[in-house]
C-alpha cells in the first residue's frame, strides 16, 4: 500500500527466499525441507494442499480476493499484500457504504482483545483493536487467528474507491504488529500447505490468481531465478543496477517486491532522473506522463545477476489520446527507507 493509484500483472518468474546459500547456486532447485528449516519449522511429508484464490482486477491497479471470517463465515474482500504482515478488516460499518464490514455480533467464535491495533501504510493509517476469530481461505482454515478489527479508516487515502474491504499481509513476522504469527506461519505450522510457498499471477486487463502452497506452472515461462533476501521483513533483495536504455542510474542497495503497491516507487531524485531520461514530464501528484507516439527507452533492474527490463508498454498505466501516464512515482528524499519498490507495474510482467 505504499502507492495505490486511486484504488499489482503478468506471471511471477522472480522468486525470493530467506534461506542462506552460496550465490553460485542461485539457479538450483530448493527443497521443501530446507525451506521449512530456514523458517524454523519442523518438516514432515507433505499432506497439505494448494489453494487457488481468484483475484479481481481493478483497472490493473489492485487485485483482491475473498476470505471468510467468523462462524458462520462472513465474506470479506482483501488485498493480499506482500509489503505488510497483518490481517485487518473493518468492523461494525467502519468501512462505510462502499465496503462490507465484519459484524462481530454475528460470529460465535469472535473474541475481542484489549490491545490497540494501528498500522500505517504509504497511503495512510488505520486503527482499531486486536481481536481473534476463525479465518478461512477456500479449504484452508486457521482457528482463533489474531487480526486487527479496524474502526477508523479515515486516514487511508482513496479507501472509499477501493474494491477491497481489508488487507491480508504476506510479509514476514518481523513486520507483524505485536509480533503476532502471520497467516502463512499458521498455515505452514499446521501442515495445511503442500509447500511453504505462494505464487501470484496478475493478469493484464484480466483477473489474477494467488496460489497458497505452491505455484501454477501454467503461468510460468522458463525457470525460476532464486535470490537471497537481504532482510526477512519485506520481500527485500539486493539491487545491483538500474539502467534507462544503456544509461546507468544511481541505484539503492535494496529493492522490495510488493503486491500491495501499484507503481514503481523510488527515491524522488532517482525517479526524477529516470523520468527525464524516459522523456517524461512530471504532472499532478508526483506522477509522470509522456507522449504515447514518442519512442521511450527501456527501464531495467538487475537483481541477482539477471536483468529485468520494462519497455514503454509495460510502464504505461493509463492512456488518453496521445498522453500516456507512466507507473512511476517518487518518495520524499527524507524517507526512512531509501529503496525502490517494484509493485504492479513490475509484477505485471514478471
Amino acid at each position: 500500500l505504499a502507492a495505490l493509484l486511486g484504488r499489482a500483472a503478468g506471471y511471477v518468474s522472480l522468486s525470493v527466499r530467506a534461506a542462506k546459500r552460496p550465490t553460485s547456486n542461485v539457479s538450483r532447485k530448493v527443497s521443501t525441507e530446507s525451506i521449512y528449516g530456514a523458517l524454523g519449522l519442523k518438516y514432515k511429508a507433505a499432506e497439505g494442499i494448494r489453494e487457488v484464490i481468484d483475484l479481481t482486477n481493478d483497472m490493473n491497479i489492485a487485485y483482491a480476493g475473498t476470505i471468510r471470517v467468523g462462524t458462520p463465515g462472513q465474506d470479506m474482500v482483501v488485498l493480499f499484500d506482500t509489503g505488510s504482515s497483518n490481517l485487518w478488516v473493518p468492523l461494525n460499518g467502519a468501512g462505510g457504504s462502499s465496503h462490507t464490514s465484519f459484524e462481530p455480533a454475528e460470529s460465535s467464535s469472535y473474541s475481542m482483545l484489549q490491545r490497540e491495533f494501528q498500522i500505517t501504510y504509504g497511503s495512510g493509517p488505520v486503527s482499531g483493536f486486536f481481536c481473534t476469530d476463525h479465518v478461512s481461505i477456500g479449504a484452508l482454515k486457521v482457528n482463533h487467528f489474531t487480526m486487527g478489527g479496524v474502526l477508523n479508516v479515515s486516514g487511508l487515502s482513496g479507501y472509499e474507491s477501493w474494491d477491497f474491504d481489508g488487507v491480508l499481509g504476506l510479509g514476514f513476522s518481523m513486520l507483524s504488529l505485536n509480533k503476532v504469527p502471520t497467516l502463512l506461519q499458521r498455515l505452514a505450522k499446521t501442515g495445511q500447505l503442500e509447500e511453504p510457498v505462494f505464487g501470484f499471477y496478475l493478469g493484464d486487463g484480466t483477473s489474477g490468481e494467488l496460489v497458497l502452497g505452491g505455484v501454477n506452472r501454467e503461468h510460468v515461462d522458463g525457470d525460476f531465478h532464486f535470490v537471497d533476501l537481504n532482510l526477512a521483513a519485506w520481500w527485500s533483495v539486493p539491487l545491483e543496477t538500474i539502467h534507462v536504455g544503456r544509461q546507468r542510474i544511481k541505484a539503492t542497495q535494496s529493492v522490495i517486491l510488493d503486491s500491495g503497491t501499484s507503481l514503481l516507487v523510488g527515491p524522488e531524485d532517482a525517479v526524477r532522473d529516470v523520468a527525464a531520461r524516459l522523456g517524461a514530464t512530471e504532472i499532478e501528484g508526483g506522477l509522470y506522463a509522456t507522449r504515447c507516439s514518442e519512442e521511450t527507452p527501456s527501464l531495467s533492474f538487475t537483481i541477482g545477476g539477471r536483468t529485468y527490463s520494462l519497455d514503454r508498454d509495460d510502464l504505461v498505466v493509463q492512456r488518453s489520446g496521445d498522453a500516456c501516464l507512466l507507473g512511476l512515482m517518487g518518495t520524499a528524499s527524507d524517507s526512512r527507507w531509501p529503496m525502490w519498490i517494484l509493485g504492479s507495474v513490475f509484477m505485471r510482467k514478471y
